[in-house]
């Protein structure tokens, strides 16, 4: 007995003198919030190279890396359903706006995608360059994101292949109905995309060429992407008097496709039309109830934001936006155009009707040295300066600038974007680009999204409103969309999950950026790794680019 009990005593010594266990870095005493949308707890987490390597009371453990944060937030990563960075990242990748906030996951290709691209293609997107200008050194959508990672950034980024883009690259920028064959031919495109890693196929139903395809177009590529276990998501084809529809031609193409299906940005445009959203969430909540997974994304404003010519009919742009500015400056065309401007139209979504008036279009992105001073002037505030009519105005403009303008469209209910933003099944995004105040982005006006639409989320909407708790708010903006997007091993705080975790003050975080002046970073935001590597060490942004291409469920490079 006596040498069982020294035993005991030895073995007890021995534990007791055993070395810690070690890590790379060890966040202290953080109130972990893991993203599933459950009660946070204070604990540790601990990394080891890129991935998650232990969460709770670490004790005796040591760390390479040690930061105390307590009663600060602990959080995954948060996933940009949406994002313009496709340029942005490329001239650069530190991404300072989104990580600013949190952000370590860009999901790219709205409507169209920065691959494949026929010569055709490529000429047209070095013609449309502005303030960034580059080379075009890739054919494929899959070379385009493994071009990023190689010139380093610091989130990681996933892409859609936009629906818009295999049509261009078989019938360009015609409005027809493709033919058998040549949806064969955009099925097989789509078909290679989603073994290279693509997330699904992505539309956008008001921007010509996409426009041009029709509801059965739509439900071959979406049926592909189902095949690999992606997504359809879309822009729908009418977000104000014909919301109701589109969002029913949604729901067609995720049934007969059987595909998983989101709505990018989530709204109701144009006053009249606000009325909509109720019948539009229950419509999707119906679906839902019947077996179809859908979903949706916000961005966190009451004011949309895309080119001038979003306020000019389809038609001007068959053909390719040089063709639209042939039209633009021809006599007899610009009285059709004009004209139309000024009529609410079945067949197109009328951005400048849904404003109201011009007073409700703000212009904040010229490519013309000359028209820059006009940035942040309200489209009645230049056709008032140069004397001639809005609908004019807007012509010339978009004539002078050789540009379609970024433009701000204030177009949305509050009400009905706080209803959107506690929706259950509804993430983020930010529909802009990732930005920072310097060098060219000051050349233009972003809208405040750029800066803000998440921070918003935790601040205002979570802190301040008491619309939706923490964990919810956490759950929302990262296990929500990894789960949608069927990404693997991100969105949530897990051992041996990859290392995207974020570090802010529930108290404090906060967005700034404003219509008048965007060019704010948000502010609360701590510390912020991606694949285990610090990008945000105590607010300040380090210059690391760890950032990854993220693949979808269809990826064969496994």
């Amino acid at each position: 007995m006596m040498l069982v009990g020294l035993v005991f005593v030895a073995v007890g010594l021995i534990s007791a003198c055993a070395a810690p266990v070690h890590y790379d870095v060890i966040l202290r005493n953080g109130t972990i919030y893991d993203g599933s949308g459950s009660t946070p707890y204070v604990g540790d987490l601990a990394i080891n190279g890129d991935q998650i390597a232990a969460i709770g009371d670490l004790g005796r453990a040591e760390g390479q890396i040690e930061i105390d944060v307590t009663g600060l937030a602990v959080a995954p990563g948060f996933i940009n359903m949406m994002c313009w960075a496709n340029e942005s990242l490329i001239e650069d990748g530190r991404s300072q706006s989104d990580i600013r906030q949190g952000v370590t996951l860009e999901i790219l290709g709205e409507g169209d995608s920065m691959g494949p691209l026929n010569q055709d293609m490529k000429d047209e997107m070095v013609r449309r360059q502005g303030d960034i200008v580059y080379d075009v050194e890739w054919t494929t959508l899959d070379e385009y994101l493994q071009y990023l990672e190689d010139r380093g950034v610091s989130p990681n980024v996933a892409s859609f292949i936009g629906s818009a883009t295999p049509r261009d690259f078989v019938i360009g920028q015609g409005d027809r109905p493709a033919t058998a064959e040549e949806i064969e031919q955009m099925q097989a495109i789509v078909r290679t995309a989603m073994e290279d890693g693509a997330l699904g196929v992505a539309s956008a139903l008001i921007y010509p060429p996409g426009s041009f395809a029709d509801t059965g177009e739509l439900v071959a590529l979406a049926t592909v992407a189902g095949e690999y276990d992606g997504m359809y998501i879309s822009h729908v084809r009418g977000e104000g008097a014909h919301l109701l529809e589109a969002i029913g031609e949604l729901l067609t193409i995720a049934r007969e496709a059987e595909v998983r299906a989101e709505i990018y940005h989530l709204k109701a445009s144009g006053q009249p039309n606000w009325p909509l959203f109720d019948e539009a969430v229950a419509m999707v909540e119906n679906a839902r109830a019947e077996g179809l997974e859908i979903t949706a994304d916000v961005y966190t404003y009451p004011a949309s934001a895309t080119g001038l010519n979003a306020s000019m009919p389809p038609w001007v742009q068959e053909g390719g936006f040089e063709k639209s500015l042939e039209r633009l400056a021809d006599p007899a065309m610009r009285k059709r155009i004009a004209k139309e401007m000024g009529e609410a139209s079945d067949d197109w979504e009328n951005g400048y009707l849904g404003a109201g008036s011009p007073e409700n279009i703000l212009l904040v992105g010229f490519k013309s040295e000359e028209l820059k001073p006009l940035t942040g002037m309200t489209l009645a505030e230049v056709a008032e300066m140069r004397g001639t009519g809005p609908k004019e105005t807007a012509m010339d403009l978009i004539l002078e600038d050789q540009s379609r303008i970024g433009t701000v469209y204030f177009s949305q209910s509050e009400e009905v974007l706080r209803r959107a933003i506690a929706l259950p099944w509804v993430s983020f995004c930010s529909d802009a680009a990732s930005l920072s105040p310097e060098g060219v982005f000051l050349k233009r006006n972003p809208h405040p999204r750029a800066y803000g639409s998440f921070a918003r989320v935790l601040g205002k909407y979570s802190r301040d409103e008491k619309l939706l708790t923490l964990e919810e708010a956490i759950r929302k903006l990262a296990a929500l969309p990894a789960a949608n997007l069927k990404i693997d091993r991100r969105g949530l705080l897990r051992e041996q999950f990859f290392a995207d975790v974020v570090v802010f003050d529930p108290a404090t975080i906060q967005d700034h950026a404003t219509f008048a002046e965007p060019h704010q970073y948000a502010t609360g935001m701590v510390h912020v790794f991606v694949n285990g590597v610090q990008v945000l060490a105590d607010g300040e942004h380090t210059g690391a680019t760890p950032g990854r291409v993220v693949r979808g469920p269809g990826w064969t490079g496994r």
